[in-house]
């Protein structure tokens, strides 16, 4: 039921994305879209870190039914999101209108907007897992199943007046929809009285995981900002359209891998718990997704430039069809990446950490370099200059080689580290 509502769903957002943001927004702007709304991952993922570091908490009282003790930690997670957002508005004030100037974007009221929308978004799951935990399947496939119209109906509002601006406010639409309908199921549960949570035990206890996750979600929200960003600044308009253009496609993809993660993860932990190989669950895994990455990547081999000739603007972006099958490649490393990182997490083994969190924070600064070698002419001999030029990214083509090349260095350090490394210096592979 979940997953058939789920994917009714997500035929609404990709229409959103496919036909109606390209519609509204132009050219000229909308490769702008993807670094603003990572710009607002990132100045949520403290309240993303705070979130992620209870949410088994949060399953756990609601499985045990402890609802005074649960409606105490969903008060503590508004009071640390209103910290947060707090924090965050001082932050966007200094920081905001320059990253907006330099991906070409008038600031307007976008900026309020963007916050918003990131921090409804992070607090969102916190009611998807209790009403998980408390098996409130059938309340959450109708939220699921009506907040994409919501949120299509919102932008449809929204953005024929101010296109970026109507478009986040169709984005926070989704997430404040489903933390309101999780509230109206979860009010009987809710309407006891608040019992004491918080204590020293609960903080050293949680201590060291909020750490854990806060160390990889910076490097993660870090490194994907630099990239769209760079993708914005450094690359010419179309190609920076295109791109968004090309991701509306190849995200396609990754379909079965939101499914597949979402499914996989208790059964690792369980095995992980009991000793059992978790290898052959998640070699399975891969295969399947590399299977549906295959088919997905030949079909719009064979037809993505008539495909994008049908949606708004397609005549400009068609040239670009070829894109979409070597993103779909670069979809589905990520997605390898994913299912080996959530199975050692659902083991609660954050061993990867250790060259995973270096890796995303040496490419961007790469990336960094490559791309502004021009600030080190007068500093650098001029054959380096030249051999930087030749790695700058400076075209679509140019960059997608640098995120094929980044996608499978990380795909190499998990298949090392699962299966080349001895399994007595290697817990995380346990026979």
């Amino acid at each position: 039921m979940i997953f058939l509502a789920s994917r009714a769903a997500d035929l609404l957002n990709a229409f959103v994305g496919l036909w109606l943001v390209p519609r509204y927004v132009p050219p000229s702007e909308l490769g702008a879209v993807l670094p603003i709304t990572n710009y607002a991952t990132f100045l949520a993922f403290p309240m993303a870190v705070f979130v992620s570091t209870f949410r088994n908490e949060i399953s756990l009282l609601s499985i045990q039914k402890q609802f005074g003790k649960l409606k105490t930690l969903m008060r503590g997670v508004f009071l640390a999101s209103v910290i947060f957002l707090l924090l965050a508005v001082v932050l966007s004030y200094f920081i905001l209108p320059h990253f907006l100037e330099r991906i070409r974007v008038a600031e307007g009221s976008l900026g309020i907007l963007i916050l918003i929308s990131s921090f409804v978004g992070a607090v969102a799951p916190v009611y998807s897992n209790a009403m998980q935990a408390l098996k409130k399947f059938r309340a959450t496939s109708f939220i699921n199943l009506i907040g994409a119209p919501v949120r299509l109906v919102t932008m449809l509002i929204a953005m024929p007046f101010r296109p970026l601006a109507g478009y986040f406010v169709g984005q926070m639409s989704t997430p404040v929809f489903n933390i309101v309908m999780s509230l109206f199921s979860l009010r009987k549960e809710l309407s006891v009285k608040a019992e004491a949570y918080w204590s020293k035990d609960v903080a050293k206890r949680f201590g060291k995981l909020f750490l854990v996750f806060a160390i990889s979600g910076v490097a993660g929200s870090f490194c994907g900002l630099i990239e769209t960003t760079v993708l914005r600044q450094r690359l010419p308009e179309m190609d920076s359209a295109a791109y968004y253009v090309v991701t509306r496609f190849s995200d396609i993809s990754s379909f079965l891998y939101c499914t597949l993660v979402f499914t996989i993860f208790p059964f690792t932990a369980e095995r992980a718990a009991k000793g059992v190989d978790v290898r052959p669950l998640i070699l399975k895994t891969s295969a399947a997704i590399v299977v549906f990455s295959f088919f997905i990547a030949v079909f719009f081999a064979l037809f993505g430039r008539n495909i994008i000739s049908l949606l708004p603007h397609g005549d400009v972006y068609s040239s670009y069809w070829w894109a979409i099958p070597w993103m779909v490649a670069v979809t589905m490393m990520g997605s390898l990446v994913g299912i080996y990182t959530t199975a050692e997490v659902s083991a609660n083994r954050f061993g990867f950490l250790w060259w995973m969190v270096p890796l995303n924070l040496i490419y961007p600064a790469v990336l960094l370099f490559v791309t502004g070698y021009g600030y080190f002419k007068d500093v650098f001999p001029p054959a380096f200059i030249d051999f930087l030029t030749r790695l700058n990214a400076t075209s679509l083509e140019s960059m997608l080689w640098w995120m094929t090349a980044i996608g499978l260095i990380r795909l190499l350090g998990c298949a090392i580290e699962c299966f080349f490394m001895p399994k007595s210096e290697n817990p995380r592979c346990t026979a």
